[in-house]
């Protein structure tokens, strides 16, 4: 099942989600109500080849704990991301066994060409 994990109070990802395909076959996932689980996150971790690839250093909370001056490791992100969804990069898709993180231009081209392919 194709899936994009999101934010619905995020306006980056409602913007996104407005610009998909009709017929994109997506199952939404919104991390707020819905938290990822262990299973969701490790298969991630899979895909993407690490826990600091999904971690989002933009989140309020990554300033207010001061942890861009912490030495943190792969189990701190892992950790951090299950204990609050704000570290959670954002979107994530995940299309054909493919991921892809984030909100950049390029990011976003590379996930409306996999939809346009299904």
């Amino acid at each position: 099942m194709n899936t994009i994990y999101y934010l619905a109070s995020c306006d980056t990802c409602r913007k996104i989600i407005k610009s998909l395909p009709k017929d994109h076959n997506l199952a939404f996932h919104d991390i707020k109500q819905d938290p990822i689980t262990v299973a969701e996150l490790e298969k991630m971790h899979e895909l993407s080849g690490s826990y600091e690839a999904l971690f989002s250093k933009k989140a309020q909370l990554y300033k207010s704990m001061d942890l861009k001056n912490k030495s943190l490791t792969e189990a701190d992100y892992k950790k951090y991301i299950l204990e609050h969804y704000t570290f959670l990069s954002r979107p994530i898709f995940i299309i054909d066994g493919k991921i892809y993180i984030g909100n950049t231009q390029q990011n976003m081209l590379q996930v409306m060409k996999a939809l346009n392919k299904e």
